[in-house]
């Protein structure tokens, strides 16, 4: 990887963190789910610059997606309207961050000491190929059926936010008494 990838490699992953760290800090649901789609992006722009072009594609669109999902959902849903009332995103913040402390000491901590096993074999010539074979070979099924799956929840998001079906009557407006 070049100085320059290295630096643009850089500045995706501190703008991941900081994205990630934002949605916990920034006081609104629909600021959060912005922030965690920023986060992902990033990331995505990571793996296109390890040349993992497919990985990194489906990462970003997969995330956008999702993110707007949620944001439908919570403008549907919310009493706070759009999610953009001031609220409180942490609960149990003493407790939170003794369990945050203590995972990433763990997780540290088997990185650190585990005995990784030394490499066997060598590596594909196209690692993303490789990838992309060894995610949607035998699961192309299972892939099929998510994306119906979240085509029905667009459809359904929308038949939910619409106050009247297709084939009922709309209200009849009052005509004004000299357009007869």
């Amino acid at each position: 990887m070049s100085g320059a990838a290295m630096a643009v490699f850089a500045v995706l992953g501190l703008v991941a963190v900081a994205a990630g760290a934002a949605v916990f800090v920034v006081d609104s649901m629909a600021r959060a789910t912005f922030a965690l789609a920023a986060s992902f992006v990033a990331v995505g722009g990571e793996l296109v610059l390890l040349t993992l072009d497919y990985l990194g594609v489906v990462t970003i669109l997969m995330m956008v997606m999702e993110m707007a999902i949620m944001v439908v959902f919570m403008v549907m849903f919310m009493m706070n309207p759009a999610g953009l009332m001031p609220m409180s995103m942490l609960h149990n913040k003493r407790g939170a961050l003794a369990i945050s402390v203590a995972t990433f000491v763990l997780l540290a901590a088997g990185a650190l000491l585990v005995p990784w096993p030394a490499q066997r074999g060598t590596a594909p010539a196209d690692a993303t190929r490789a990838v992309g074979e060894a995610i949607m070979g035998p699961h192309m099924p299972v892939m099929v059926a998510i994306s119906a799956v979240l085509f029905a929840t667009i459809v359904s998001a929308l038949v939910l936010a619409t106050p009247h079906g297709r084939y009922e009557p709309q209200e009849q407006q009052p005509q004004d008494e000299g357009q007869r």
